[in-house]
């Protein structure tokens, strides 16, 4: 390991240990799935490499490629998103964490093209409004990402869903990425089963707003 990533070694554990996360919160089947961090000081990024299972991931097996995704480091093929995880880091600097999966009730409104309504608290306070449904693109490339780009452009929310496909998430740190991956799910799956129940009412955007500033600004130690 050169000393370059030596550095990244720490990144490197901590995006190996939060790929348990998503098995553990039924997020994923199989293979699919990833994980990405950022470095704020190299500009590497870790990201999980394609078609290992879980359970056989080790801080060493991650890959380590440039912002533009050229590998650095690395003895397995990259996860087939790389290039548009890193389409996402240099087009939203604020972002050092991406996580992709294809969790069942938010990849349900995916493949109905239709957005996640912000219809309860504990949604106005993590996304400050509705998830968002960005288009359809293919595997690959970096059209994936500037779909995602596009589609939190103007929104509050950390994630989005792209139609047909699955879930993108974004946060400061890789953490945060899983933790608006988990919510996503959550709040996926309570919107779909009042849908089976009636209609779900809808919250006045400027009580969204105020939920949304308690929880960012307020809430927690």
């Amino acid at each position: 390991m050169t000393g370059k990533t030596l550095k990244l070694m720490k990144l490197r554990e901590e995006v190996c240990a939060l790929h348990a996360e998503l098995p553990k919160n039924n997020l994923v089947a199989w293979t699919s799935g990833n994980i990405s961090a950022r470095d704020p000081e190299t500009n590497l990024v870790v990201i999980k490499p394609s078609g290992i299972k879980f359970e056989d991931l080790t801080p060493e097996n991650m890959c380590v490629v440039d912002i533009d995704g050229n590998v650095v480091e690395s003895d397995y093929k990259v996860s087939s998103d790389t290039a548009s995880h890193c389409y996402i880091y240099r087009h939203m600097p604020h972002v050092y964490g991406v996580v992709h999966t294809h969790s069942r009730y938010a990849t349900a409104f995916a493949a109905v093209g239709r957005e996640i309504p912000c219809v309860t608290t504990a949604m106005g306070d993590e996304f400050g409004g509705p998830i968002p449904c960005g288009g359809f693109a293919l595997i690959g490339g970096e059209a994936i990402g500037e779909q995602v780009v596009l589609a939190l452009k103007d929104s509050t929310s950390p994630s989005c869903i792209l139609q047909n496909h699955g879930v993108f998430a974004t946060g400061p740190n890789a953490e945060a990425a899983v933790k608006a991956a988990v919510m996503t799910e959550d709040n996926a799956a309570i919107v779909w089963l009042a849908l089976q129940i009636g209609t779900p009412l809808p919250i006045a955007k400027s009580e969204i707003a105020k939920l949304h500033y308690r929880y960012q600004n307020v809430y927690g130690q």
